[in-house]
This record gives C-alpha cells, structure tokens and sequence, in this order.
C-alpha cells in the first residue's frame, strides 16, 4: 500500500480542478492556463526561473505534474509494458466512446462535460494515505483492490476481456495466460522469500537463541513460527491452479511470515550482539559507521 495506496484516484490539484469544474458548470471551455510559479536556487549562476505551479503530489496514483499525467503504481521490479497496455487500451476506448458520440450529432463541449460529471469523483486532491481517504472512496463508490493477488485475477475478469477484445489488443486466451503467469510468479517469489526465512530461522535465529540461553517458551514459540511457515508452504504444493497458490502465498506473506517476523525481532532485541549471527538493522543502515575503516582500505 505504499506509493500509492491502492485506491486508483487523480490528483489534480487546485489550479486544473478549478478550471475544469468552471467548465463543467458552465458547458464552455476555454484554453487552460497553468499557474506558475518562480524558483530561486540562491545560486549567482543560475537566474531564477518560472514553472508549472502543480504539485504532483506522490500520495497519488495518477498526479498531474504539470504538462503531463504520472502513473505512480508501478513496482521497482515490474515491467512496465503489460502497464502500458492497458493504459493505453483504457484512454483508446474512452478516446472511442467521445469519438462515437460525437459523431452520432453531440456537442464536443456537451460529451466532455458529461464525462467530467460522470467521473467527478475519482479526483481527490489530498493526501492519499490518510485514514479518511477510503472512507471517503467508498462513500464515492471509487472501486479499490486491496490485493495484489485480485488485481491480477481482474485482468481475466469478463469485463476487461470484452474490453481488450473490443480494441483488438489481447485474445481471451491471452489475457487469461498472462494472468497466469502473474499469479506464478507471485507465488513463486513469495516460496523463495518462505524458504529463506525458515533458513534464516533454523540457521541463525534459532541457534542464538538458544545460545543465549533464552527460556524454552521462547524458542519453541520460534520453532512453531517456522512449522506455520513450513506448513504455509506445503500448502501451496498441494493446490493445483495458478490463482490458488498465489491465494494462499499472499496469506503466507502477509500473514504467517508475519507473525513469524515478530517472533524473530522479539528474540533480536534480546540476544547479546556478539551471539546474533546476523546482520542487525544498525549494521544495515550505517555500514559506513560499522565497517568504515575496513572500507577505506
């Protein structure tokens, strides 16, 4: 749920939503000018300069920066070409649907404010990470997927396969094995990310615990964490389907490898650092400090 939750909202800002409801009011639309603002860098060297006065704001999936729309949803790791594939398929269908009907008799200016009455309520110019803002969506009826795992599931949904069938980008075939195929490597990164911890567990965080001689409620309370984790795997193995395992992965990632997180902090905040075999979050974070002279070397 980080950068940006997963409610799917546009940011707009104060400049472009003021223009826009004007429009929508009054049925007219006029060329937009976008405030600006001026920038000093306090450098001699470098006059100051104007810029678009928008702020993106990167509690949004869909800001608008001035000159152009960002989409913000897109993981570090993620290919962004099947993203790109149903942007442009989602703006090719609402470019058709102004096109049709427009050329059916209707006023440009009547279609657009039609499209910005019936869409009004996805624009959302605050902090998107608030407690309020679901509440509000939901008030809204702004449709949001809090899973990952069901966001896949959706692009094989029957309503999005008619749409990529419409615009001639994916086959029913297609779009059901790219969900597929998502949904695997879901499940298959989530295995790999289960399978280290119980070697993390079973090589370090259990043999440090017991060298430090912690109470046996303790470390059987790690060694039946890792049986949840061990289970939460064989688990997978036993189901057949794609969107199965990855069901179960994301309730091993997000629920049992948890709970087995917080067993694991709970013994790392107790055992003398010169029995912790593993790097500490101290280490982590300020190597430099830790390690520096060694670096320098």
């Amino acid at each position: 749920m980080e950068a940006p939750p997963a409610i799917v909202s546009t940011y707009l800002g104060d400049s472009v939503t003021t223009y826009l409801d004007k429009c929508k009011s009054s049925g007219k639309f006029t060329e937009y000018v976008p405030d600006t603002a001026t920038c000093d860098l306090g450098v001699d060297a470098i006059a100051p300069f104007e810029r678009p006065a928008e702020d993106r704001n990167r509690t949004s999936p869909f800001p608008y920066g001035g000159h152009r729309f960002e989409f913000r949803a897109v993981g570090s790791s993620q290919n962004v070409s099947m993203v790109n594939t149903v942007l442009c398929t989602i703006f090719a269908e609402s470019f058709a649907l102004m096109s049709d009907a427009i050329e059916k008799g209707e006023k440009p200016t009547a279609v657009a404010t039609k499209m910005l009455d019936e869409h009004w309520r996805v624009i959302f110019n605050g902090n998107g990470y608030s407690e309020e803002w679901p509440v509000e969506a939901g008030k809204r009826g702004v449709w949001r997927i809090d899973s990952g795992v069901e966001a896949m599931q959706a692009l094989s949904s029957a309503k999005n396969i008619a749409l990529f069938d419409k615009m001639g980008v994916l086959s029913e075939k297609e779009a059901v094995a790219r969900t597929a195929v998502m949904h695997e490597h879901y499940a298959g990164t989530v295995e790999l990310e289960a399978l280290t911890m119980i070697d993390m567990i079973n090589q370090h965080v259990l043999p440090s615990a017991k060298a430090a001689g912690m109470a046996t409620s303790v470390t059987s309370a790690l060694e039946a964490a890792c049986g949840q984790v061990k289970a939460g795997v064989a688990g997978m193995h036993a189901v057949d389907g794609e969107y199965e395992k990855a069901t179960l992965a994301r309730v091993l990632r997000l629920e049992t490898m948890e709970e087995a997180r917080k067993v694991c902090d709970t013994i790392e905040e107790t055992v003398p650092a010169d029995l912790w075999t593993l790097a500490t979050y101290k280490e982590l974070l300020f190597l430099d400090a830790n390690q520096g002279e060694t670096l320098v070397e």
